[in-house]
């Protein structure tokens, strides 16, 4: 889910303003920026229900294959502070068209990839020229369209971030079964070459002034160390048995060191390049915390399902992505509700119903089990969609109208940062604690079983050797114990999510003349 962009890039006071485009230029140049939005928010899950296929194409474990997913992630975090600088330094309409471009390689160099390092490396460039695509699919439709219109456009531009997660997963599903794991990263380049050429042409004249920038170099080196050391900390220490590896220690002081470093030249320098002095306003804090919490326990969740269903399950990549989509569709249905609801409901009250009601539905899927059924793993796929629609755009408008007005787009693009980031975080975590929580069920249970001996007598004497009796019943055991690890996990994201629910509260109301409109 893409959740909260930043505010529109390089626009500022006393700006120029194009003429507005009109008619069917109009209709086919927006259709086309929405259509850029899609394919960069399709990217963020067309790949999670594929890790399995990913994995053994490239002869690496499952685990591993999820870098994929958080490689991504970390790279399209770092790259949004950026995009405000990047925009008034060489053009919102150029920067667009040259992510476009670099995008679609790296698109193609992550399908031409042999090895997982490969994979990740290009994976990490797809997400640095994907970033900057969501805020300025943003800016580019507030230029084009009317004034009276951008409520309109923005309605747009956010379902597309809302249908995207529900066509991803499907499409990844199908690709990976029917084709190969390669083409759900080759499908980019086909749709990226004609929203290149339909933007170049359509837009012509909408480019934005350029203007000789500062820009913090030394915050962004340290920013991209100690982020890069964190992600390969949590990325690497399941596999190096954690602190007792000297490589993750180092990794874990050097990410320690230059974050402290980081936060100290950040709130000292002139131009930072992520200005932290945001946070001093505790509605922008306790918002970004509630946020964080709330979006990195539901994309965790996002990842670890498909595995489980097509690792333990049976499921194809296909079925899965099916089972995952559902949760788009009560989306769709309630986001354009929510306006209405904020004019009437304290938003507090809507952020707090909505990261609940997400709880409530990772309860439910505590009670799955090796015998649920497919529209029993679906229904909470389904109910969760109606909380993450109204709780995005109200938690939002807390964040924005806790600043003053000249730090929102400040205060939006810190908000991305740590949305992604928590995203990525979170993911590495949770499938640590899935498969050691698995790894330590699977062993209790070993410990507890009773009629081994019988059970095996009985599968021998259908046919099966002594290896293969036990062997069949290692897997059943197996999968019972991920089961369970899998019930457990989601136990525990209940309970987080409640804590991220009740954060909001800390933050002071907004104010009722707050448009929801200005969240987008």
């Amino acid at each position: 889910m893409a959740g909260a962009a930043t505010a529109p890039a390089g626009t500022g006071p006393g700006e120029a303003v194009p003429r507005p485009l009109t008619g069917i230029r109009l209709i086919v140049a927006g259709f086309v920026l929405a259509m850029a939005n899609f394919i960069v928010v399709l990217d963020l899950t067309i790949a999670n229900v594929s890790v399995p296929h990913i994995a053994g194409g490239l002869a690496v474990s499952v685990s591993s294959g999820t870098w994929v997913i958080t490689s991504y992630a970390v790279a399209e975090a770092i790259c949004v502070p950026l995009t405000g600088w990047l925009a008034g330094r060489f053009g919102t309409l150029r920067v667009f068209l040259y992510s476009l471009v670099g995008f679609a390689v790296f698109s193609a160099l992550c399908g031409l990839s042999s090895t997982l390092g490969m994979l990740v490396l290009f994976r990490i460039g797809q997400g640095f020229c994907g970033g900057p695509l969501m805020p300025l699919t943003q800016t580019l439709l507030l230029r084009i369209f009317p004034k009276e219109m951008h409520s309109r456009a923005m309605a747009m531009w956010a379902m597309t971030v809302v249908t995207a997660p529900i066509a991803g997963p499907i499409l990844g599903g199908w690709i990976s079964d029917n084709w190969s794991w390669e083409w759900i990263f080759f499908i980019n380049v086909p749709l990226a070459v004609p929203i290149f050429f339909g933007i170049a042409t359509l837009l012509r004249g909408a480019e934005t002034p350029t203007r000789k920038l500062p820009i913090d170099r030394i915050g962004l080196v340290l920013l991209v160390i100690w982020v890069g050391a964190f992600q390969m900390m949590l990325d690497l220490g399941r596999e190096e048995d954690w602190f007792s590896s000297t490589k993750i220690v180092i990794m874990a002081c050097v990410a320690a060191v230059f974050f402290a470093a980081f936060v100290i030249w950040e709130l000292t320098e002139k131009h930072p390049i992520v200005d932290l002095k945001v946070f001093r306003h505790s509605g922008f804090t306790a918002a970004t915390i509630s946020l964080m919490i709330a979006f990195g326990t539901y994309f965790s969740s996002v990842v670890v399902i498909p595995q489980w269903l097509q690792t333990s399950m049976g499921y194809t990549a296909t079925d899965a992505g099916f089972a995952m989509a559902f949760s788009g569709i009560l989306a769709v249905a309630v986001s354009p509700v929510v306006p209405r609801l904020m004019q009437k409901f304290d938003p507090r009250l809507l952020v707090f119903v909505g990261i609940s009601w997400i709880g409530f539905c990772s309860m439910l899927r505590s009670y799955w089990s090796t015998d649920s059924t497919f529209w029993m793993i679906s229904m909470p796929q389904l109910l969760q969609g109606a909380g993450v629609s109204l709780f995005i755009v109200p938690l939002t408008t807390i964040s924005l109208s806790s600043v003053n007005l000249e730090e929102t787009a400040t205060a939006s693009g810190i908000a991305n940062f740590a949305r992604t980031l928590a995203g990525a975080v979170a993911t590495a975590l949770v499938t640590t604690y899935w498969n050691d929580a698995s790894r330590m069920d699977t062993a209790e249970m070993v410990g507890t079983l009773n009629g081994v001996e019988q059970v095996s007598s009985t599968l021998q004497h259908q046919g099966f050797s002594a290896e293969q009796a036990a062997a069949s019943i290692s897997q059943i055991v197996e999968l019972q114990g991920t089961a369970l690890g899998t019930t457990h996990l989601f136990a525990i994201s209940a309970v987080v999510l409640v804590i991220a629910a009740s954060t909001i509260w800390v933050a002071p109301r907004p104010p009722k003349d707050m448009k929801p409109q200005a969240a987008h």
